[in-house]
């Protein structure tokens, strides 16, 4: 039997667990959930109930994992804890200083309902917050780097896209060079945020709108680009439609260590992602660890868990003597 996957929310993460489930031969997608009219929602899957979020309840036991594809600054604090009571969840908690915070609520309500929540999962946090950790282990006497990009960050161009007087816009976050070359060389440099990353907007003004005063107001705003270099380009709607529609990222994590009695080799541990689509690669992480949950689930298991509890062989649709046989 197929594992059973319901997707709560969706927008472009959304569709991209549809795209992934389609790839999975041991999942199928039973239902999505909207807070918008279902009647109003499109799906790409032939024959599979859209519904309102509100009657979610009347599914408990006709899915197997949940997916959850909201926001983390509102929709995941309070949907995951909620959803956790009634079936086994995914989601992509991206806010970082809170995730124990997440990790608590989610734990307490997973043992509740009796089911198995994985949360922040993804590639940052997700596959690269397992690559730091192997890296940590296995280099104790070393550093860590995280760069980020080039990449379309959603929620910087969204702040832009506030400003008064601007249309549309899109923002990528870009590794210095020099940066990466001196880390690479095991050259253990310390790194301010300016040194790390560059930031390059591209900017659809409103009509009449001041270019200079917009270009001031995105430079110096906080938590955003007053810590960083950053370019901004003024384009017509049709060029921003044309080259920046659409949604890439990546980046790299490093760890530089020393092995040795005295610490006299040196090495590097590199991982690396180039993403053509943002939300499809991380629609695919999250489509694994559902499976993983789905796993845990039938052993017994109940709780809140994170990428740093699950071993790999829970992800694969493949059993462990194929593992070991082919990628072993």
């Amino acid at each position: 039997m197929s594992i059973r996957i319901g997707i709560i929310g969706y927008g472009n993460l959304g569709r991209g667990i549809e795209c992934a489930i389609r790839q999975n031969d041991d999942l199928e997608l039973a239902a999505v959930f909207t807070r918008r009219d279902p009647a109003t929602v499109s799906i790409l899957t032939d024959g599979v109930a859209v519904c309102n979020v509100a009657d979610v309840e009347n599914w408990k036991g006709k899915i197997d994992v949940m997916i959850l594809c909201g926001g983390s600054a509102t929709d995941l604090p309070e949907q995951t804890p909620k959803f956790a009571k009634l079936f086994n969840v995914i989601d992509s908690f991206d806010t970082h200083a809170r995730i124990p915070e997440h990790f608590a609520n989610v734990d307490a309500a997973a043992k509740e309902g009796g089911n198995v929540g994985i949360i922040s999962v993804g590639w940052d946090p997700g596959m690269f917050s397992l690559n730091r950790m192997y890296a940590n282990a296995i280099l104790p006497d070393g550093k860590d780097y995280t760069f980020w990009g080039k990449g379309v960050s959603q929620g910087h161009s969204d702040a832009i896209r506030r400003i008064n007087g601007v249309k549309n816009a899109k923002q990528y976050t870009i590794p210095v060079d020099s940066a990466l070359d001196a880390v690479r060389a095991g050259e253990n440099p310390e790194l301010t945020t300016r040194q790390k990353h560059t930031r390059e907007c591209f900017v659809v003004l409103e009509e009449g709108a001041d270019a200079a005063k917009v270009e001031e107001e995105i430079k110096t705003m906080p938590n955003y680009f007053a810590d960083y270099d950053t370019t901004v380009h003024f384009i017509s709607e049709e060029e921003l439609l044309r080259d920046h529609s659409g949604i890439p990222h990546g980046g790299f994590v490093i760890r530089t260590g020393k092995t040795g009695w005295d610490g006299e080799n040196k090495h590097v541990i590199e991982y690396s992602l180039k993403l053509d689509s943002n939300p499809e690669f991380t629609s695919s992480v999250l489509v694994a660890y559902a499976r993983a949950a789905y796993k845990l689930s039938k052993e017994g298991q109940s709780g809140c868990k994170t990428v740093f509890d699950i071993a790999p062989a829970y992800l694969s649709a493949k059993d462990g003597a194929e593992l070991r046989k082919n990628l072993l």
